[in-house]
């Protein structure tokens, strides 16, 4: 009698380069392909509000064969196994807090009988493979990437060929009431499909450009964020990719395009030693610094892109519009909420969650504590970002400000909330305190 295998999918949903599938395939038997909605397990932060409207384009985009249930895995899966009568559960690794969960699954599952087992996919490296000569994590990026470079990278799986076994679903309901996402909707095809998509219109129309990458109107980024964060695209097929064919003037690009990539995995590494990173300072040193309490008017400005500070106003709206912001202009916008108006890094953490369709929880944390000067190799604390002189460098034409911001240099547009100068001066003089604690 047939024992059908589980495929669980996580942060992976694709079917090509998915080596818990290919495993699952390998074993022969129909495969039940599971997405489970875990929001209220210990250690599985919720989803905020644009990474759920992305979610549930994503699976669709998956089709009919895939099975949605709602509720904790550890209830769920072990469920689903008794409903279906599997032999075989497969998985793809996560490596923050909700790792704890999968390793009391797997023993369990185990403990019953079954053949269990988990496979990198994620990252091209996984967190306790480099280590420094010193022991422990690495804290510096350059030369975590300079190790991780000497790694032998694998290359990505075909989709294979598999008899699929249907399961009923639950009612899983991931977009918002109101429909507030009509800019998602245009401008981004979540899946697999679209991942791939993206990946060729970069390589073939806008890395050329990378080198102009900190120019928030150059169309140069590669636009793959959310891609990566939900697992439509392996980092593996995006690794095969950049050393493939193409222009001479882009294969100049890829290498500073890769260690972009490489941040990433950096940021996963951190966040595997320190599960916390969303809620804790990884300097703790920083526990003493002395936050402002947010001031509603001035927290709802930044929120909402009406500061009076055209950069970072057209950040914060682009990022509303879109799901997204360019990334010189993320570090801009968090320099002034956290070093400018003094506000906790963790709220800005949170904003951006909730609204960012690539938020992820090893990179949106790590990100805004370098430029708070509290992570792992942060931005020295006297980096203060000037959005004035950063919008005179990089949008010297004002095409991005003028996108974004229409109402710029008019009677209409405000007058800024702060003084860039003052506060700055403000922002050294908390940061000088936290420097004598360390």
């Amino acid at each position: 009698m047939a024992s059908p295998s589980i495929v669980w999918l996580r942060d992976d949903l694709r079917l090509a380069d998915n080596p818990a599938l290919t495993a699952a395939a390998e074993r022969g038997e129909p495969i039940v392909l599971v997405y489970v909605l875990d929001d209220v397990s210990p250690g599985i932060r919720p989803l905020g509000a644009a990474s759920r409207w992305w979610l549930h384009h994503s699976l669709a985009a998956l089709g009919e064969q895939l099975v949605l249930r709602r509720g904790a895995a550890e209830d769920v899966i072990p469920a689903l196994v008794a409903e279906v009568g599997a032999g075989a559960v497969f998985w793809n690794r996560r490596y923050g807090a909700a790792r704890e969960i999968d390793a009391r699954l797997k023993a369990r599952l185990r403990e019953d009988g079954l053949e269990v087992r988990s496979f990198q996919a994620s990252l091209l490296v996984e967190p306790w493979m480099l280590t420094p000569g010193t022991g422990g994590p690495y804290r510096v990026f350059t030369p975590f990437w300079k190790a991780a470079r000497e790694v032998r990278f694998r290359g990505p799986l075909p989709v294979p060929e598999v008899e699929w076994l249907s399961a009923p679903s639950d009612d899983v309901d991931l977009l918002p009431r109101q429909d507030w996402a009509g800019g998602l909707r245009e401008a981004w095809h979540p899946g697999e499909a679209g991942a791939h998509e993206q990946l060729e219109s970069f390589v073939e129309e806008r890395l050329e450009n990378y080198h102009r990458r900190d120019e928030p109107a150059v169309d140069g980024t590669s636009r793959l964020s959310p891609h990566l964060r939900f697992g439509e695209i392996s980092p593996f097929q995006i690794w095969q990719r950049m050393h493939g064919a193409m222009s001479p003037t882009a294969r100049k690009n890829v290498p500073k395009f890769l260690s972009e990539l490489g941040w990433r995995e950096f940021n996963w590494s951190i966040l595997f030693h320190q599960p916390e990173l969303a809620s804790r300072n990884y300097r703790p040193a920083y526990d003493a610094f002395p936050w402002s309490e947010p001031d509603p008017e001035e927290l709802a400005a930044w929120q909402q892109g009406r500061t009076g500070i055209p950069l970072v106003d057209a950040g914060m709206r682009e990022l509303w519009q879109t799901g997204v912001m360019h990334n010189r202009v993320r570090m801009i916008v968090a320099s002034f909420l956290v070093k400018n108006l003094l506000v906790d890094w963790r709220v800005g953490e949170q904003w951006f969650w909730d609204t960012l369709v690539d938020a992820d929880e090893a990179s949106n944390p790590g990100n805004w504590q370098w430029v708070a000067g509290s992570g792992a190799d942060a931005a020295p604390y006297f980096r203060v970002f000037n959005p004035e002189l950063q919008r005179e460098k990089f949008d010297k034409l004002g095409r991005y400000v003028n996108r974004w911001v229409p109402e710029y240099g008019t009677p209409r547009y405000p007058e800024p909330i702060v003084d860039l100068a003052a506060t700055r001066k403000e922002a050294l003089e908390a940061y000088e305190h936290v420097r004598r604690v360390e």
